[in-house]
């Protein structure tokens, strides 16, 4: 016959089990708890480097006087690979009483407004929101939807350009992007014009889950291609350090769409800032959660667009970034 005490522990382990299992099971990352009395606030995005978005977010609202942990609570929900997860994310971000969810990207954006009927939803598109239907217009939403949009697409083909810049005797160029994105597929059609326009060969790696695009970076070869040229969307942005690490490993060039990657090994990018976005959505939440309701705030467009160097990670690899190029850059990584 077991002893009292062995028993307990018998239970204990069962315990910890069940727990453990339920964690595993988990789709997506949940964090945080509401102070007493204070607002709660839902943010969805794709794991890895959307997390940026988060963070600008979290700083627009401290600007706005609402800090976490004091004045809300922001429940995030990071999903792990799989875009069909954050309906799921929404819906429990209802249950849970949000006042409003903050969504990241198109696939986020209607996934959110599938899987909820009341909560308002604040998002950051890189496509048109009226195409997407998520708002009647920019200028009157007319639902419970707003947000901001930024001009991903617009850019694609001066970003090729700027990188044709960067290494004149650019002639192939490795692309990988989901075409069932809608940002992907309409910057995919906006590089195939521009690579025409500077006799460049885009190889196209098409991608529709994690493990694709695993295996399509390790049998990428070396002397494939001369570079690397990123097309914005919801799975292959969120894999970009991992993009960027084989990369690097391999010596090919590649060039980004969003400031802050040359930060993380990114020899190059031309785009927008994804903190500033998120930064800039804080005025939207902010209005909500004091009253204010999505169908009387107007989208708000963020063209701002600059070019980020690294010349470490250039040096690295044994490019030599012309000077002009140096000269035109807002931010450079020594």
């Amino acid at each position: 016959m077991l002893s009292r005490y062995a028993t307990n522990a018998m239970m204990r382990a069962a315990l910890a089990a069940v727990v453990a299992i339920g964690l595993l099971a988990a789709p997506y990352v949940v964090r945080g708890q509401a102070p007493a009395g204070g607002h709660r606030v839902g943010i969805i995005h794709m794991s890895g480097y959307h997390h940026v978005v988060a963070d600008g977010l979290r700083q627009g609202l401290r600007e706005l006087g609402l800090e976490e942990g004091k004045h809300l609570v922001l429940d995030v929900r990071e999903i792990k690979g799989d875009p069909k997860l954050a309906e799921e994310a929404a819906r429990d971000l209802e249950r849970g009483r949000v006042e409003v969810i903050y969504a990241v990207t198109s696939q986020i954006a209607l996934a959110a407004k599938r899987g909820t009927v009341q909560t308002p939803i604040v998002f950051y598109v890189g496509v048109d929101p009226v195409v997407l239907g998520l708002v009647e217009s920019l200028a009157k939403p007319g639902g419970r939807l707003t947000g901001v949009h930024g001009l991903s697409r617009d850019v694609t083909a001066k970003r090729l350009a700027v990188l044709k810049e960067m290494i004149p005797r650019l002639h192939r160029v490795v692309t990988v992007y989901n075409p069932g994105d809608a940002v992907s597929r309409e910057n995919a059609q906006s590089a195939r014009d521009a690579a025409r326009q500077l006799s460049v060969q885009i190889v196209e790696r098409h991608v529709g889950s994690l493990e694709e695009l695993r295996v399509n970076l390790q049998n990428l070869k070396s002397r494939e291609v001369d570079a690397y040229f990123h097309m914005p969307g919801a799975l292959a942005t969120s894999e970009a350090l991992r993009i960027i690490e084989a990369m690097r490993n391999r010596k090919i060039p590649t060039m980004f769409h969003e400031q802050s990657l040359v930060a993380q090994g990114a020899v190059a990018s031309y785009g927008i800032s994804y903190h500033e976005i998120g930064r800039l959505s804080a005025k939207h939440v902010q209005r909500i959660l004091a009253g204010s309701q999505p169908k009387d705030l107007p989208v708000e467009n963020y063209d701002k667009v600059g070019l980020a160097l690294n010349l470490r990670a250039a040096r690295e690899i044994g490019l030599a970034i012309p000077p002009s190029l140096r000269l035109q850059a807002e931010r450079v990584v020594e």
